[in-house]
């Protein structure tokens, strides 16, 4: 069917946030870069340079076919999963609480005892 190809909302929301992440990381790091090696950048230029790159780039892989056909499978799967619901989020969540409490108490006790022998050996 010619649909199952077609770019859908999953899709296109992966490139624009990819996108907008790429702008932010250029922009940041270009920032850092400019700044470390001579005097404060102008924003103008790091700000419009980032952005003409995200988008070429944005654009380039949005056109490269392996790419788009990785995130069109990547978005495929993704419908096929069963989201947890509220009710088993909250009991994971509380054994991953409990859990980590025991755990916490369990290297505690370990710790104690092991710096009382080791007090003990090393007067």
């Amino acid at each position: 069917m010619a649909t199952d190809n077609a770019p859908n909302k999953p899709v296109h929301l992966v490139y624009l946030f990819g996108g907008l992440l790429l702008f932010y990381l250029l922009k940041w790091t270009t920032d850092w870069i400019w700044g470390y090696f001579t005097r404060a950048p102008n924003e103008f230029y790091v700000t419009a340079g980032s952005a003409l790159a995200a988008l070429i780039i944005g654009i380039s892989l949005y056109r490269h076919e392996r790419t788009n056909s990785l995130v069109n499978e990547v978005t495929a799967e993704l419908k096929k999963v069963s989201w947890p619901t509220f009710k088993e989020v909250k009991a994971a969540t509380i054994v991953v609480i409990v859990m980590t409490i025991v755990s916490a108490l369990i290297l505690g006790f370990f710790d104690f005892i092991w710096s009382k022998v080791t007090m003990v050996i090393y007067g």
